[in-house]
């Protein structure tokens, strides 16, 4: 009866490998196999003679061990040689220099022998698991998952899957507004799977591209179908993104189609991105008129494409400027990305010749430089002078001192700026004021001075 009940157990243990720890039948009876013949290779020398043998239908093993029969005098080795006295007990027709084959019982080899198999039979099954859990999460790289947080750190949140398997979000990985707590749900793609010393280490991402077209193709069925193809992304996590789709199919609108009926399509995507902004523009092949897209909802005047340098020259009226650029230049920045050209806007300003001054301002922002800093590109200001000698005879003074005190007022606003941003948060304000104050006064100043005049 006892026997019964431990066969019943061995069936079990195996069925329940194969559900808790995916590790299927035929690997774990192997792996039992190795480790009942390194058991036997660490008590006797070698395994080479013995014959491991594993039912998983009776759920039962068997040890076979094999030795040669010698003459009563000639023993040498007890592992590899029988005496034909011990052999003949086993089978009595044998003789000298023949085989015999006979039965070891596991239990007869002691306590440490057993305790030595459990510890190599877990020692093997943590290697299967790993093994197994890297292989799962190499297949999955670029694929949304769901986990819990499990425990919430200073630069990363340890997350734990249904397996119970644990997964990493670092916190340069995590959008700016992201807070989770213990217990919480977070989707994430799976950016990277290391495996040092097999040891995997699963790494999660929130704020990868990647993440946001698979939000796309979950939230629009037309993206999954490929009816409608994301032909590029760029995206500053936690502040605003754009997106270029193509429809291979003229009766589906592919715009219309990823934000929905009343937004409906697109509202999950940005309550997921912690209300990202996403502008959805139409991808074309035409070059100029794609960088336009980009640019909305700036309308621009013209525009210039050098292929070759990968930079466009694009003129705007002096009402659209702030819209090209953007809040904190973003909305450039991420035309920039999205065409991966260098964009350099202009002021186009109808008439300026006739005042003896062009002033022109340009924003340049490169896509290599994206990364540096919130408020980078070079802002400047090129002032185009006629001849001197007609200037003075033909000018306007009242507007020549409004343009002197505009030129000294930018060449001054602009170093002051730059200072601005270096500055602690906490000091920004009290600047700003004081700022003010001073310009303030040069604009009082420059009053009385016309006044007077």
């Amino acid at each position: 009866m006892a026997k019964k009940e431990e066969t019943i157990s061995m069936i079990d243990t195996l069925a329940e490998f194969k559900e808790l720890k995916n590790i299927d039948k035929d690997t774990m009876i192997s792996v039992l196999e190795d480790s009942f013949r390194n058991v036997i290779a660490k008590m006797f020398g070698t395994d080479e003679n013995y014959d491991v043998i594993i039912n998983p239908e009776k759920g039962d093993f068997e040890i076979w061990r094999n030795r040669t029969v010698v003459a009563d005098d000639e023993l040498e080795d007890e592992n590899l040689q029988l005496t034909l006295t011990e052999a003949r007990k086993i089978d009595a027709d044998c003789e000298v220099g023949e085989e015999v084959t006979d039965e070891v019982h596991f239990a007869d080899f002691g306590r440490r022998a057993i305790l030595n198999l459990r510890q190599t039979l877990a020692s093997k099954i943590l290697e299967l698991q790993k093994d197994s859990l890297y292989a799962k999460y190499k297949d999955k790289i670029g694929h949304i998952i769901a986990a819990e947080v499990y425990q919430v750190w200073k630069k990363e949140i340890l997350l734990l899957d249904d397996d119970g398997n644990e997964l990493l979000l670092p916190k340069s990985e995590q959008i700016p507004t992201d807070f989770y707590r213990k217990g919480e749900t977070v989707r994430a793609i799976v950016q990277r799977v290391d495996n040092y010393n097999n040891n995997p280490k699963i790494l999660l991402s929130r704020t990868d591209k990647v993440f946001l077209q698979r939000l796309f193709e979950l939230e629009v069925p037309e993206i999954n179908d490929g009816l409608i193809t994301i032909k590029a992304i760029a995206r500053i996590p936690g502040e605003r993104a754009k997106v270029a789709v193509e429809s291979y199919d003229d009766r589906i609108d592919p715009v219309g189609a990823c934000v929905g009926m009343k937004g409906s399509r697109i509202h999950g995507i940005v309550r997921e991105l912690r209300n990202e902004n996403i502008d959805v523009i139409n991808y074309t092949s035409n070059l100029s008129l794609f960088i336009q897209r980009a640019l909305s909802p700036a309308k621009i005047s013209s525009i210039r494409v050098n292929e070759e340098e990968k930079k466009a020259e694009v003129y705007l009226r002096p009402e659209e400027v702030s819209l090209a650029i953007g809040k904190g230049g973003l909305n450039i920045k991420l035309a920039c990305m999205l065409t991966e050209y260098t964009i350099d806007v202009f002021r186009d300003i109808e008439g300026a010749d006739e005042e003896g001054f062009a002033p022109v301002l340009m924003v340049a922002h490169k896509v290599s430089d994206l990364h540096i800093a919130r408020y980078e590109g070079t802002l400047r200001c090129l002032w185009h002078l006629p001849d001197v000698g007609g200037l003075l005879k033909s000018v306007n003074w009242d507007v020549m001192w409004r343009l002197v005190l505009f030129r000294t007022v930018v060449f001054f606003w602009i170093p002051v700026h730059t200072i601005t941003f270096l500055l602690p948060e906490a000091f920004r304000v009290l600047f700003a004021a004081l700022l003010g104050a001073v310009l303030g006064l040069i604009l009082a100043w420059a009053g009385s001075r016309q006044a007077k005049g």
